[in-house]
C-alpha cells in the first residue's frame, strides 16, 4: 500500500509500470501536505484505490484535497497525475483512469463514446498572461486591452513600448525589450481557455479559433510548470498559466482591460466572470459545461473552469464508492475552501455546489 502522505511522491515511480498494466494515472503532480482530519462528505469511510490523471492546474487542489481524504479514510488510496487535459481526457475513454480532471470540457465526439459520465466543474481559477519584466513584478502590473493581448500573442506587438501597450499604460515608462511570446508545448486546456478568451474578446485581431494546441510556432513549455519556467528564464518572455503557479516575486501579471477597465487576475474577479457566464449548449444536469463570458466589463475575463469527469457507474463496488466520496468532498464547502487555501482557486457557490453535489450522487 502506498503511503497516504507520499501517494504523490511514490507514484513518480509507479508511472511506468502502471502504464504498462492497464489503469494508470500519468505524469505525477508535485507533492504536498495538509494535516486535516475532517471527515470524508458521502457518508462512511470507503477503501477503494483510484487512480486520476489530467489538468495540471489543478494540481496544488488535487494535493489539498488528496491528502484530506486520505486523512480521513485510511484504508482508501488516491493517485492523481498531470499530463495536461487532453491526455487525461484520453486516459478516462480508454479505461486507463477512473477519473479525470479537465480545464476544457468534453468535445461532443469524446461525449459519443464516454457513456453514462458527470462532468461538474470543481475548480475555478484565473489564468495568468505572466511576463518577465524587471521593475514590473508583483503589484506593479502591467495594463492592456483584450486587443493588444491579441496582437501581442499573434506577433502583430513585437516590443514592450509598442505604441498599443503605451497607450494603454499612460504615464508609464516601458522597455524597448523584444516580447517573447510563450505557448504550451502539450494539448492543455488552459491553452483552450486562453485562446478562446482571445477570439471572443478581440476577434478582430486574434482569427483563430478556441483550441487546445497553440497555432503557431515559438517558444513553448511542457506543462504549467515548464510554461512559468520558460518565460521566467527569458527577459521580455510573455505566457499564461494558473495564476497559483506564478510567483508574483519573479514574474508580472498582466491587468486586462475590457471597456477601458483594467482588472488584476485574482479569485474574486474570476467568480464574477463565472456569475456572467451561461451553461453551455447540450449542458444537462449531469454534464454541467459552461460557455464562458469573455468580455463583461469589470471581471476578470481570462479565467479557466475546470472539471472533475467520472462514470456514473462502475463494475467495482469499491472503487465506485471511493470516486462518488472524494469528488463529493472536493466540491464540498470545505473542499472547496482547501482549494482556495491551497492554490488560490474561487470557491462554488452555494447554489452550484448544490446541483453538483446531485450530479455527484448519481455515481454508482
Amino acid at each position: 500500500m502506498i503511503s497516504r502522505r507520499a501517494a504523490m511522491g511514490t507514484f513518480a515511480a509507479l508511472t511506468l509500470s502502471l502504464a504498462a498494466c492497464g489503469r494508470d494515472a500519468g505524469e505525477t503532480a508535485d507533492s504536498g501536505s495538509n494535516d486535516s482530519t475532517a471527515p470524508a462528505k458521502g457518508g462512511a469511510q470507503v477503501r477503494g484505490s483510484i487512480k486520476g490523471a489530467g489538468a495540471t492546474s489543478q494540481s496544488d487542489a488535487q494535493d489539498a484535497w488528496m491528502n484530506a481524504f486520505m486523512d480521513a479514510n485510511p484504508d482508501a488510496d488516491v493517485q492523481y497525475g498531470g499530463g495536461g487535459s487532453g491526455a487525461g481526457r484520453e486516459k478516462f475513454l480508454a479505461g486507463a483512469v477512473d477519473f479525470c480532471g479537465s480545464d476544457s470540457a468534453m468535445k461532443d465526439e469524446e461525449l459519443a463514446t464516454a457513456g453514462d459520465i458527470i462532468e461538474v466543474p470543481a475548480y475555478i481559477s484565473p489564468i495568468a498572461i505572466c511576463y518577465k519584466l524587471a521593475g514590473f513584478e508583483g503589484d506593479n502590473h502591467v495594463q492592456m486591452s483584450a486587443s493588444t493581448v491579441a496582437k501581442v500573442f499573434s506577433g502583430a506587438i513585437t516590443s514592450w513600448d509598442a505604441p498599443e501597450i503605451a497607450a494603454d499604460n499612460p504615464g508609464v515608462t516601458l522597455p524597448s525589450t523584444p516580447i517573447i511570446v510563450v505557448h504550451r508545448s502539450d494539448k492543455s486546456g488552459t491553452t483552450k481557455n486562453f485562446t478562446d478568451f482571445l477570439s471572443k474578446a478581440a476577434p478582430q485581431d486574434w482569427t483563430n479559433k478556441a483550441e487546445e494546441v497553440w497555432p503557431f510556432d515559438g517558444q513553448s513549455g511542457d506543462g504549467t510548470s515548464g510554461m512559468v519556467t520558460t518565460v521566467a528564464g527569458a527577459e521580455g518572455a510573455i505566457g499564461y498559466a494558473d495564476e497559483s503557479k506564478v510567483d508574483t516575486s519573479a514574474l508580472g501579471t498582466i491587468s486586462v482591460g475590457l471597456e477601458g477597465t483594467f482588472v488584476p487576475p485574482s479569485a474574486q474577479a474570476a467568480a464574477k466572470a463565472l456569475e456572467a457566464s451561461k451553461p453551455a449548449e447540450g449542458a444537462t444536469d449531469t454534464v454541467m459545461a459552461y460557455s464562458i463570458s469573455r468580455n463583461t466589463a469589470g471581471t476578470y475575463p481570462v479565467i479557466l473552469v475546470s472539471y472533475l469527469i467520472a462514470h456514473q457507474k462502475y463494475d467495482d463496488a469499491d472503487i465506485a464508492d471511493t470516486v462518488k466520496a472524494y469528488l463529493s468532498y472536493c466540491v464540498s464547502e470545505e473542499g472547496q475552501q482547501q482549494a482556495h487555501d491551497k492554490a488560490g482557486s474561487a470557491p462554488l457557490t452555494d447554489a452550484l455546489r448544490t446541483k453538483v453535489m446531485a450530479a455527484v450522487e448519481t455515481i454508482q
